[in-house]
């Protein structure tokens, strides 16, 4: 008896328990969403730490992490925020590839992609204009590109560049419009 055939069922066990528990977890976070925000204007100058921790936390939850930035964005300046959203991005992003490896392992996707529909299989998720613009997409497009990154294998070097990338751009804009409108706000109340 070979050693890959052992680790086979662990393998899957492990995918299993690993999505079982992430489901807790998410439905955990997606409970207390409230408490996340209190905890971070609560922290004082822990908040920029905290923020870095919490945006990997959030990666495959439904909880947009948005409020952080902003948060971030009115008591740190766009500076800090910039740097705590992009690192905890990448952080986040990297989480999201993971588990999409994950997932790709526990269904076999590799061996499953020619099958999908519509020729489904063969999109170009390995290009780089896929990848920097999928995840410019509003709403859930990052967290989309990650777990397809990860599934249609697409070399970590490259998505992580691209990923990096994108992160940063999206950190400046949004830490500085957060930034700017509580400003523009500030004159009027």
């Amino acid at each position: 008896m070979s050693l890959s055939k052992n680790k086979k069922p662990l393998n899957y066990l492990m995918s299993v328990l690993s999505i079982i528990f992430l489901v807790l977890f998410i439905i955990f976070l997606t409970k207390n969403s409230e408490t996340i925000t209190v905890l971070l204007l609560k922290s004082g100058a822990w908040a920029p730490l905290i923020a870095l921790i919490l945006y990997p936390l959030l990666a495959i939850t439904p909880i947009t992490t948005d409020p952080i930035t902003m948060i971030l964005a009115v008591t740190y300046g766009p500076f800090i925020t910039i740097l705590v959203a992009w690192m905890g991005n990448n952080l986040a992003a990297l989480v999201e590839y993971y588990f999409g490896y994950k997932i790709g392992d526990a269904v076999d996707f590799e061996n499953e992609k020619n099958n999908l529909p519509f020729g489904l299989g063969k999109l170009p998720i390995d290009s780089v204009p896929v990848l920097i613009f999928g995840r410019m997409i509003p709403g859930y497009g990052s967290k989309v590109i990650s777990i397809l990154a990860a599934l249609y294998k697409v070399p970590v070097k490259r998505y992580f560049w691209t990923t990096a990338v994108t992160n940063l751009l999206g950190s400046i804009m949004f830490a500085y419009g957060s930034f700017g409108l509580v400003e523009f706000l500030k004159r009027f109340f």
